[in-house]
């Protein structure tokens, strides 16, 4: 355990960002789960709305640092090409 009082503080900094980040990233694994509900269900107007949803949670877990912008990008691109594959 951290001894001096800098490293005692980042150490709870470092447990309760833990703590935000993890129900972040949840978010967005839920969020996803839901886009791939709709897309399995075939209902294209019920799969573009749950990803009209899904998005800015995914955004803004990457806007935070909960998730690497890169990584959020690649998700949003799959669930939207798997969306737009329903329509057409």
């Amino acid at each position: 355990m951290a001894t001096h009082k800098s490293a005692v503080k980042r150490a709870r900094q470092n447990e309760v960002r833990n703590l935000r980040n993890k129900s972040r990233r949840t978010r967005v694994k839920k969020v996803i789960k839901h886009v791939r509900a709709a897309i399995n269900e075939t209902s294209p107007e019920a799969a573009q709305n749950a990803l009209a949803a899904a998005i800015p949670v995914i955004d803004r877990a990457a806007q935070k640092g909960a998730i690497h912008r890169n990584t959020a990008s690649r998700k949003i691109s799959h669930l939207t090409r798997q969306v737009n594959g329903l329509t057409t």
